[in-house]
């Protein structure tokens, strides 16, 4: 079993990067070199903006090279809980852009030719009765945004698109899809960088300095800057810690079986699938047929021992016969979500911007955030304040208790997913 993900391991993109060395000004620094910040690092460029993009590992390192590669439209939390949240008007707006955030996906890669596997297909997967009315629910949900709504499957109609007696249902999710994220993510750097955005690898910032001129410390420069967005989600820290303690770090982890001919047949139309339970699975397959496989979550930052074993297993509920299969690849990483599960985004004064808590809905999300943060620099805001309106809480406890408070709330759910 190697060590790096199955992503870095099939990457296709070749991005030549490196750290910042000396001192420099530009119209708009951009913390953060997941897809949220080369997003933007592209459209500023694409603007005219003198771009500088700060990354402390390499470009895809967090979330973005790392997700289960789930192109979905709509928000960590319900669209229900959406519009309780901001009313309807906005709520329908907040979805419609969603639903451009795919299609955005969708057409930066034909537009950038970025090989990353796009496959369009998805189903919602039930499994008990609750699930059941859940889906139905969301199926009139989808029906009345006029979204294309698919067909709630049972029986052998979902036996045929799904070859598991787990699941009681599958609701098609026509819209939704899956990608290769690591590659879709350099694809975009990439793109951003031929645009003219600079983008600098190996360099942490450890300290922002705000003002009408803003000035970002690293070790080795500092960048001064008009505008700042902040775009590193939970590997941001305590950089800023007025936005902190609004997200929570979760681990969420993620298996890759050696290739096998029988992976082809479990999921005959190569949708991507993810079930209801609170702590979900979700898997699909990989270009070269292996089982993609991920969940449990953690709070704390430290993987958990024997996470291959254990994550095989799991698949083995859904799948028995992958029950001797070889784990070629285990890894994790951490998502960004806020208490209510819906994206975060906002000032913290009129030339810093940021974006964050996109709660296990990052990947096609994440690509439209850069867009609106850029269309919000370039003084269009109106889409960006949109988003901005969604109130949010910051998480009980402070830093230290903050993991244990969350762990208490969400033991109920946990118990839930097993009755």
């Amino acid at each position: 079993m190697t060590p790096e993900n199955y992503y870095e391991a099939t990457r296709k993109v070749e991005l030549n990067t490196h750290p910042l060395d000396g001192d420099l000004s530009v119209d708009v620094a951009i913390v953060g070199g997941g897809i949220s910040g080369v997003s933007a690092a592209l459209h500023l460029a694409e603007r005219g903006f003198n771009v500088a993009l700060l990354e402390s590992e390499h470009i895809g390192w967090g979330a973005s090279g790392r997700n289960g590669g789930q192109v979905l439209p709509g928000f960590g939390a319900s669209q229900t809980a959406i519009k309780s949240l901001v009313g309807a008007k906005a709520s329908r707006r907040l979805w419609d852009m969603s639903v451009e955030a795919v299609d955005l996906l969708h057409a930066q890669i034909q537009r950038f030719n970025i090989p990353c596997d796009p496959v369009q297909g998805y189903l919602h997967a039930a499994i008990k009765p609750r699930h059941v009315r859940e889906l139905e629910e969301a199926q009139e949900e989808l029906a009345e945004l006029g979204a294309p709504v698919g067909r709630l499957l049972k029986g052998e109609a979902m036996h045929a698109r799904l070859r598991s007696t787990r699941y009681l249902a599958v609701l098609e999710d026509r819209l939704a899809g899956h990608i290769h994220p690591l590659n879709y993510t350099l694809g975009l750097a990439r793109a951003a960088q031929a645009a003219g955005a600079k983008l600098f690898t190996q360099t942490r910032v450890t300290k922002v300095e705000p003002g009408k001129t803003i000035r970002l410390h690293t070790r080795n420069g500092k960048v001064s800057a008009d505008f700042l967005l902040l775009s590193g989600g939970a590997y941001l820290g305590g950089l800023m810690n007025a936005i902190a303690g609004y997200i929570m770090p979760a681990g969420t982890y993620i298996i890759a079986t050696e290739p096998r001919a029988d992976i082809a047949e479990l999921i005959p139309g190569n949708e991507a699938v993810c079930d209801l339970n609170f702590v979900l699975n979700y898997f699909r397959r990989s270009a070269d047929n292996r089982l993609l496989f991920g969940g449990r979550v953690s709070y704390s930052t430290l993987q958990p021992p024997g996470l291959a074993a254990s994550m095989l297993k799991r698949a083995a509920q859904v799948f028995p016969q992958l029950r001797d299969a070889k784990v070629d690849y285990v890894w994790g990483g951490n998502v960004d979500i806020t208490r209510n599960r819906a994206p975060h985004f906002g000032r913290l004064a009129d030339n810093i911007l940021f974006t964050q808590g996109f709660s296990g809905h990052g990947v096609a999300l994440t690509g439209l955030a850069g867009k609106v943060a850029a269309e919000a620099i370039a003084g269009q805001a109106g889409r960006f304040d949109v988003f901005a309106s969604i109130p949010h809480a910051r998480f009980p406890g402070g830093r230290r208790l903050r993991v244990p408070a969350l762990l208490l709330a969400t033991s109920y759910f946990r118990l839930r997913d097993m009755l």
